[in-house]
């Protein structure tokens, strides 16, 4: 995991993290490092990578601060998006900027690429998701515009199969089929703004957490919240499935990481 500002009043907005190959962070400083590099001289905060050829290398390009950072599936490329309205899509080997992408009329607070790595999903403060086609040639890429969200987009989570997850400020998680622009079901239940969603391994089930005490798991093809998970002591940042399924892990505000197995109808969380 990178390791972050050290400096109280400079501290990392947004990480992304592929298994294998390191972490990155995005800082309050209009510059995201996530390439071969040792230490950042704009904004104080040290990533690695697990081949570093080239240290030294941060890559300039958002005028304001970047709020998301997101590694495509084959970690080769690095997508961020930030106060600056701003999607640029990075080349992680050689720091090279690939794509810029505009459109959104406010913040771009989260992103997410495809399984296939054609497409990539962002979501902002102007309320919509855009879905953009990385197949189209550079510079214009086309894109498509979700919309039904009355708040802000908090989250972004595409499922192995290609299905897209989005949360929200207004309280509400919906899950999209992205190839048809379709809704097809809303989730709704959190009393606070969405903080984090991620799918099931098996796609059945969707966890979220709210910026609450409130972890919830829904079945994504009836939208039933079918558990409400207790334990958790301060606000849920964020949650995640394991690889088979069978365990949920959420990182908590108070700074402890809690862990339930899926396997019982109704799991107690414990703290680890």
């Amino acid at each position: 995991m990178a390791r972050c500002c050290s400096q109280p009043q400079r501290m990392a907005a947004c990480m992304a993290g592929r298994p294998g190959v390191g972490s990155c962070c995005g800082g309050c400083t209009a510059t995201q490092a996530a390439f071969p590099f040792r230490r950042c001289g704009v904004c104080p905060v040290s990533c690695h990578l697990s081949s570093s050829p080239d240290p030294g290398l941060v890559p300039a390009g958002h005028q304001r601060s970047v709020e998301t950072v997101s590694f495509s599936p084959d970690s080769k490329q690095l997508a961020s998006g930030g106060w600056d309205k701003r999607v640029m899509i990075w080349e992680v080997q050689s720091g090279q900027v690939l794509r810029l992408l505009v459109g959104h009329r406010d913040s771009v607070q989260s992103s997410d690429f495809s399984p296939t790595v054609n497409c990539l999903a962002t979501g902002s403060w102007d309320s919509t998701i855009r879905i953009w086609d990385l197949r189209a040639g550079t510079p214009a890429v086309s894109h498509q515009v979700l919309e039904g969200h009355s708040g802000n987009i908090s989250c972004l989570c595409y499922s192995a199969s290609g299905l897209l997850a989005s949360g929200s400020w207004d309280k509400t998680i919906h899950i999209w089929k992205p190839t048809t622009s379709s809704l097809l079901v809303q989730l709704k239940g959190h009393v606070t703004w969405v903080k984090s969603v991620a799918f099931s391994p098996d796609e059945l089930r969707l966890v979220s957490a709210g910026y609450s005490r409130m972890v919830k798991v829904w079945d994504c093809s009836t939208g039933k919240c079918l558990e409400t998970l207790k334990g958790v002591l301060d606000v849920a940042h964020t949650c995640a499935f394991t690889p088979d399924g069978k365990i949920l892990v959420c990182g908590a505000a108070d700074q402890t990481r809690r862990q339930a197995s899926h396997t019982t109808k109704s799991p107690r969380a414990t703290q680890t």
